[in-house]
């Protein structure tokens, strides 16, 4: 959470409005924010942390874990419709890559505007597809590993 909320102004440039949720409460989000979160970025976390006593909404999203009582850690990118478009769940021992998220919503984005499909790891202004009749059987033409 906190290397999100340190490069919080990336997202935002991208249109992006980030949400954090666990099963603490917002006493306990409250002691966080100023024993620790603020210690390790000025300011603390400058988006909402929501509480989510008894696990309702990690239920909803398939992250709850029953027996621990608590929400296990994932991410999700979610549409301006609603639509949940990405997930990644870790377990804690494994953090997540702030530079993958961007990588992703960038790629999201593109598809949405364009309707263009995008390669693994693909990087705003590489090559995508076009789709269409053309295209039919040609893709490994097209479309080679690392361009």
């Amino acid at each position: 959470m906190a290397s999100v909320a340190a490069r919080y102004n990336e997202l935002q440039d991208l249109g992006v409005e980030v949400l954090s949720c666990s099963v603490d409460s917002q006493f306990t989000h409250k002691i966080w924010q100023e024993q620790e979160l603020s210690k390790m970025v000025d300011g603390g976390v400058p988006f909402p942390m929501l509480s989510d006593t008894g696990g309702k909404v990690g239920k909803l999203y398939g992250v709850y874990d029953e027996e621990g009582g608590v929400n296990i850690r994932g991410r999700f990118i979610i549409d301006p419709d609603g639509v949940i478009q990405a997930m990644e769940v870790l377990t804690p021992p494994v953090g997540r890559n702030f530079h993958e998220l961007v990588r992703q919503v960038q790629a999201f984005q593109h598809v949405r505007k364009t309707g263009e499909p995008t390669p693994a790891g693909w990087q705003p202004g590489k090559k995508t597809l076009k789709p269409g009749p053309d295209l039919v059987g040609k893709v490994w033409e097209t479309w080679k590993i690392g361009d």
